[in-house]
């Protein structure tokens, strides 16, 4: 049965941007997720009509690509790939007028690249919602998957923690604003100078729900203690490959492995973004024991992109 409280709550958002998890409130956010719901257990259908949607990835993707194209097509639209070095994209063409062009044959962009600078630049030159799938800055995309996830798992997810072990990065910054707003207590543990940037912490707490928390930590048991999510990332993102055996020293002790299990509600669950580095940041034993939602989380990727392009491109 179609909720039609959440077609309404969502009706507004049409034509708009999805540049961070922050551009949605907690009403948007949670309509979205039970959007998601819904087409995830086919109790709804919609047919955006052929509309196309454009793919600008300057950095590789599966889980990202994969889902948006799937998402669409489902969808009843289409995807086309624009690929850096096959057009006017890596020949320096000004992104203005890529942007412009584009917003001519496209009815939407999702766009995964270094800068988050560059997709704010593109969503003001085009004409037609631009989608945040992946910067430095932040993962939003990512994170909407998470938080149904979790919510598949636990209900309701105000009052929850999440407790994040690892890189302060932009997976982190999108699971504390977008936590923020779902009224889950955040806490991160990060090596002494790999912190989230302050401005995202600060920026979490000023939008957090009432008696929601965002708190960082350097030491992993002190941030984990009474958690029901614990969530990790690769210590080294894509960009940082010359940091990597540096990382490796920097976060020996921030692994998620049965030690840090150990301090667990036995109902808490393990959350990981994939791709995974098995025996880094996290043990084979515990990414495939009975805690985790890792593959769960992934396929929920497809659900809520699916639900998000639907809203931007008016499908309801």
């Amino acid at each position: 049965m179609i909720n039609q409280s959440v077609s309404k709550e969502l009706s507004n958002l049409k034509g708009t941007d999805y540049l961070s998890s922050s551009d949605f409130n907690s009403s948007q956010l949670k309509a979205l997720l039970q959007l998601s719901l819904e087409l995830k257990k086919e109790e709804r259908r919609i047919d955006l009509g052929n509309r196309v949607l454009g793919l600008i990835f300057n950095k590789p993707s599966t889980r990202t690509r994969v889902s948006f194209q799937v998402a669409m097509a489902r969808l009843g639209g289409q995807t086309i790939n624009l690929d850096i070095d096959s057009s006017q994209l890596g020949r320096g063409e000004p992104m203005k007028d890529t942007a412009r062009v584009l917003s001519r044959y496209c009815d939407a962009l999702a766009i995964r690249t270094f800068s988050h600078s560059e997709i704010i630049d593109y969503a003001h030159w085009a004409s037609i919602p631009v989608i945040n799938a992946l910067t430095d800055l932040e993962h939003p995309c990512q994170s909407l998957a998470d938080f149904l996830t979790m919510q598949e798992v636990f209900g309701d997810l105000n009052g929850l923690k999440l407790s994040y072990v690892g890189d302060g990065n932009n997976v982190l910054h999108s699971l504390m604003l977008c936590g923020a707003l779902f009224g889950v207590n955040v806490s991160a543990a990060c090596p002494k100078g790999f912190e989230p940037e302050v401005s995202i912490q600060e920026k979490a707490r000023s939008m957090a729900l009432q008696g929601t928390s965002i708190e960082v930590f350097n030491d992993p048991f002190e941030a984990v203690d009474k958690a029901n999510v614990i969530y990790t990332d690769v210590w080294a993102s894509m960009g940082q490959e010359e940091e990597k055996d540096h990382r490796k020293i920097v976060f020996k002790d921030f692994v998620v492995d049965d030690r840090l299990l150990n301090h667990l509600d036995k109902e808490a669950i393990i959350l990981h973004c994939l791709p995974a580095h098995r025996g880094e940041e996290i043990t084979e034993k515990v990414l495939e024991g009975k805690s985790s939602r890792v593959f769960d989380q992934a396929e929920n990727r497809l659900h809520v992109q699916q639900a998000l392009l639907a809203t931007l491109l008016g499908g309801l």
